[in-house]
């Protein structure tokens, strides 16, 4: 019998929605290897020599302008794209996507960004069969999530939920399974273990990320940082900013056995394990995995738009607050120093089933595969019978 395959369409812009990609396509796995997954950026896929210089654009303004950014996400937040703007980016940049699909033979699709989703709702809309998600990868929801072909969304929260259908989407077509996360972060490991491994002192740490791009603050907040260093351990995960790494490395101010300067790392999960506070851009992924590490967190910098939502979501929870100040780190790092197993104890508290079931967007998925075969069955469909194997991509 023919394995069910499933195909995720991303798009790299920022890595958030790759990353959702990636982690629901290896939950997917870990729970039914049977189910074979493909991850593709497609506009990087179909254009690799164009997809880069547009990432790349959109990188530098996101950086130089964010103010930009967060008026274009308020003014177009109600609209979904329109019909022309689809077929333009079906005739510029994704003019094969359809071979693509018909070319893997996919039971399901699912989009992890508006674009592909808006792309393959186009095909959906000129006789493509196959059943479309969109997995919203925010705890909010533009209106460029929107498409009147997508058969189901899948959502971080209940809020999310009642924002679409009150534009109009069936309760029944949207399912609250939360943003989905590596199984890497499906349990916790051993704080004092993982420490010993990653070569840190069993002391108070604090996880400083700077997202998958690197993007720092200011000269107060670094100050404050390392103002407590003999007694605070600091761990920098800078992303790809490989510059920013190197300059870092240079700086006195970070040449202390209590401070370690990373760049990308393949260990989120241990990190986030190791540390007992986590300092980061409120990006929806970022935010998830410290959610099923249940590590409290302070933001800085979130981008005007869907960021600024991902922060006002955590902060009304009261699993995080913003670092708005050096006074915020002064609080935490006594809290750190003086009520350590207190925090400790809060931790435990918020790894609860309650607060979020990490594999539950894997689980759903598997359900529905299992309902679409069944009434396939009993509407008398033929089962595909395509023998070659589709490809599972590894992140």
């Amino acid at each position: 019998m023919r394995k069910k395959r499933v195909l995720l369409f991303s798009e790299g812009f920022g890595t958030g929605h790759t990353g959702a990609a990636y982690a629901l396509a290896e939950g997917i796995k870990r729970l039914n290897p049977a189910v074979q997954c493909r991850v593709i950026e497609l506009g990087r896929f179909l254009n690799p020599t164009v997809a880069p210089w547009i990432l790349s654009a959109y990188r530098k303004t996101v950086s130089s302008q964010p103010k930009l950014v967060g008026m274009l996400y308020k003014t177009q937040y109600h609209r979904s794209l329109n019909r022309f703007t689809k077929l333009a980016l079906h005739r510029v940049f994704y003019t094969h996507a359809r071979q693509v699909i018909e070319q893997l033979k996919p039971d399901l699709i699912i989009c992890t960004h508006p674009l592909p989703a808006a792309v393959v709702s186009r095909l959906k809309h000129l006789g493509l069969k196959v059943p479309l998600y969109t997995l919203i990868t925010d705890y909010d929801a533009h209106g460029s999530w929107v498409n009147a072909e997508v058969n189901r969304y899948l959502v971080s929260t209940s809020r999310v939920k009642a924002i679409l259908t009150g534009r109009g989407i069936p309760s029944d077509q949207v399912k609250v399974t939360g943003i989905p996360v590596h199984p890497k972060f499906w349990e916790r490991s051993n704080r004092e273990a993982l420490r010993q491994e990653l070569g840190l002192a069993d002391m108070p740490t604090v996880l400083i990320m700077g997202g998958g791009w690197g993007l720092m603050f200011g000269e107060g907040i670094m100050n404050a940082l390392t103002a407590k260093i003999d007694h605070i351990q600091l761990i920098f995960c800078m992303g790809s900013n490989n510059k920013l790494v190197d300059k870092m490395r240079s700086d006195p101010r970070f040449q202390h056995p209590n401070i370690t300067v990373l760049g990308y790392s393949s260990d989120v999960n241990k990190l986030m394990d190791a540390a007992d506070l986590l300092i980061t851009k409120p990006g929806g992924m970022t935010c998830t995995e410290a959610l099923a590490k249940g590590i409290p967190m302070l933001f800085y910098q979130a981008i005007p738009g869907q960021e600024e939502k991902n922060c006002q979501y955590f902060v009304e929870l009261g699993l995080a607050e913003m670092l708005d100040s050096e006074t915020v780190i002064d609080k935490w790092f006594r809290l750190l120093q003086r009520e350590y197993a207190e925090l400790e104890k809060q931790r435990r508290l918020r790894l609860s089933p309650d607060h979020y079931q990490p594999h539950h967007c894997a689980v759903t998925v598997l359900e529905m595969l299992i309902k679409q075969e069944k009434l396939a069955g009993e509407n008398g469909s033929p089962a595909q019978t395509r023998g070659d194997k589709a490809v599972y991509l590894a992140p």
